[in-house]
């Protein structure tokens, strides 16, 4: 158990072991969850999805409730919107680390590594003081072979925006060619007037 040494109480009570796709666990997950969406929220007088359910009471209701079925799926939603999306440290932001794996037709290992090491050990760079990523070449052979279910074994092609630069006189168009369709775009200026 770990000792609440913040006097914080919307976590009191809450250490336990993972649970949900993305293994909620620890004094803090089970906190903020119960915290926004659980009984925590009803008990602050704030509107709340499941009031009636007490996270860090009963952690194990994300998985076992027969009511709501859907909560180890929100529990996992919710870690990744609030710690994953969210993340932003050291250099490393998740939003332009996802664009540039995008963009670099989502090759390479670099960008599962860095969320595998949010979603495993708290930072993008492991083992940041609690070990090396579980699993990590696993998670990178998962990651791979759920994209080739995704995109049939062929990734999309991905083009980078064009460049417009203002034209100089009469007209000028631009083309677009993405694989399904194609888009243009065309100007016409009058030549300045003297």
């Amino acid at each position: 158990a770990y000792a609440n040494t913040a006097g914080r109480t919307d976590v009191e009570g809450c250490c336990w072991w993972g649970r949900g796709v993305i293994q909620t666990s620890g004094v803090c997950n089970f906190g903020k969850l119960n915290y926004y969406l659980g009984a925590g929220a009803k008990k602050d007088g704030r509107t709340s999805k499941y009031p009636e359910l007490d996270f860090c009471k009963d952690p194990e209701v994300i998985c076992a409730s027969s009511e709501y079925k859907e909560l180890k799926w929100i529990a996992g939603e919710f870690y990744w919107m609030e710690s994953v999306q969210s993340y932003n440290e050291g250099g490393w932001d998740y939003t332009t680390e996802l664009r540039k794996f995008v963009d670099g037709g989502m090759t390479g290992t670099g960008f599962i590594d860095g969320v595998s090491g949010i979603v495993n050990r708290g930072c993008h760079n492991p083992p940041c003081g609690t070990g090396a990523v579980d699993g990590g070449s696993e998670r990178a052979e998962n990651f791979k072979k759920v994209l080739d279910v995704f995109f049939d074994g062929s990734y999309p092609q991905i083009a980078k925006p064009p460049s417009i630069s203002p034209p100089q006189g009469g007209s000028s168009s631009i083309s677009l060619s993405p694989q399904a369709g194609s888009f243009s775009i065309g100007m016409s200026l009058e030549p300045p007037s003297d």
